[in-house]
């Protein structure tokens, strides 16, 4: 059966096929692939469900940052628009539950407004709440895995999930608890206090990244993790700036000036120039300094 005609039974969802994808991610890469926008719990549910029945593959979009989209002829993806309560951020609460869809730079005007110690640690995060969730996003000022206290998923057989969140459900930029098809729907969300310096700490930070990546350009944050041995922390982009590869250009991306971890869609790139350029800068970091660096952005 034609997956459109699925999709014409179920409401709250829009449905193309072989959709120009350029606009659905920070790297503006050239693409095109089947997209289905969801945007209620229960057309979520039914989705998922008949995805998994007729064995179609289907990869979750947030904002599509962190993302490298290409061009999928067998498989689709899947993208939230879920409702936020009006009131949820109408006032500082202790906890939030929040839908997976919401933009993190929302939540940060909110922690600016209310002080929310804890919250600075996703500042200038270009994401979905539940993209970062699920990358376990994170600055020099922490990680988003310490303010979860509860994720709530449907499952790839339309089943709903809660999950109480501890400490080990999550390492550096990742998380062990979603499977495969799982998609996260809720987050509950804590804090640890209010305080007035938070929304300085905030706005500084913010000025600081500004100055030090390039954010006025089409890329999709950090390329590499950072390579972490003995409880030191060893930054990609520190490396590729000593190896003197900023600035190189594979057909349409460049490593950007400004920043080494940084890729730049310079001139309608494609994902196979991504993965061009990533296989050269992994190659020359791995000759020069014995180290494999591993992608943090993810296919």
């Amino acid at each position: 059966m034609e997956l459109s005609s699925i999709f014409s039974s179920i409401t709250d969802v829009e449905f193309g096929e072989q959709v120009d994808l350029t606009s659905y991610s920070t790297f503006k890469l050239k693409a095109r692939g089947d997209l289905l926008i969801v945007k209620s719990l229960p057309a979520l549910q039914k989705s998922v469900e008949a995805l998994t029945k007729h064995q179609t593959p289907y990869t979750v979009l947030g904002l599509g940052a962190n993302q490298i989209i290409k061009s999928q002829p067998d498989s689709l993806y899947l993208k939230l628009e879920l409702p936020l309560a009006s009131d949820i951020l109408a006032k500082c609460q202790s906890s939030y539950l929040l839908p997976a869809s919401i933009l993190l730079n929302q939540l940060t005007s909110h922690a600016i407004k209310y002080g929310l110690k804890g919250w600075e640690v996703f500042t200038g995060i270009p994401a979905t709440l539940g993209g970062a969730v699920c990358m376990n996003a994170g600055t020099s000022l922490g990680e988003i895995a310490s303010l979860v206290k509860k994720v709530y998923i449907v499952k790839s057989s339309g089943e709903l999930y809660e999950l109480e969140v501890k400490p080990e459900h999550f390492e550096y930029r990742s998380n062990l608890f979603l499977s495969q098809g799982d998609v996260i729907y809720a987050v509950e969300m804590i804090h640890n206090g209010e305080d007035a310096k938070i929304s300085d700490l905030i706005k500084e930070y913010l000025q600081n990244r500004r100055a030090s990546q390039p954010l006025d350009k089409r890329t999709c944050g950090c390329i590499f993790k950072n390579y972490i041995v003995e409880e030191k922390t060893c930054r990609a982009g520190h490396y590729i700036d000593i190896v003197g590869l900023k600035g190189l250009t594979f057909d349409g991306m460049r490593v950007s000036p400004v920043h080494g971890n940084f890729f730049e869609n310079v001139d309608g790139a494609t994902d196979r120039d991504v993965m061009a350029l990533i296989n050269m800068v992994r190659d020359e970091l791995k000759l020069q300094f014995g180290v494999e660096f591993e992608k943090e952005v993810k296919l």
